[in-house]
C-alpha cells in the first residue's frame, strides 16, 4: 500500500474548530442540533414522542400531528420505535411539526 502524497500536508494544518454543535437560538427557543439529539436524546426524561410508521409518513410529507402532550410550545424529541431517535418535532397547539432534515431520512433509508 503506497502512502499517499496529502498525508504529508496533515501536519500542516490548523484546526480552527473541535467539537458538537449542540445547540443555535431560534426566535425565543434554544434548539437542540439534530445531531446532538441523536448522540445525547436517549438521556432525556421528558419532552419525547414516540412516533409510528403512519405519523412519521405524515410529518415527512409535510403535514403535522396531532397529539396530547401536556407540555408547554417548545421543541421534543422523536423517536421510532424505541431506541431510534430521529430528531426534532415542534410541539404548539397541541400539534407537532416536522424539524426533521430530509436528507438525514433519505440516507437512513426511513422514507
Amino acid at each position: 500500500m503506497q502512502k499517499s502524497r496529502q498525508l504529508a500536508l496533515v501536519p500542516h494544518l490548523k484546526i480552527s474548530k473541535v467539537g458538537l454543535r449542540a445547540f443555535q437560538k431560534v426566535g425565543v427557543f434554544i434548539k437542540p442540533t439534530t445531531r446532538f439529539i441523536q448522540i445525547f436524546g436517549h438521556h432525556a426524561t421528558k419532552g419525547c414522542y414516540r412516533l409510528n410508521q403512519k405519523q412519521l409518513r405524515l410529518l415527512i410529507s409535510g403535514n403535522e400531528i396531532e397529539v396530547d402532550l401536556g407540555l408547554d410550545k417548545g421543541y421534543v424529541i422523536l423517536t421510532l420505535g424505541l431506541n431510534r431517535i430521529l430528531g426534532l418535532g415542534f410541539f404548539i397547539n397541541h400539534f407537532i411539526r416536522s424539524q426533521l432534515p430530509k436528507g438525514e431520512l433519505k440516507k437512513e433509508m426511513i422514507i
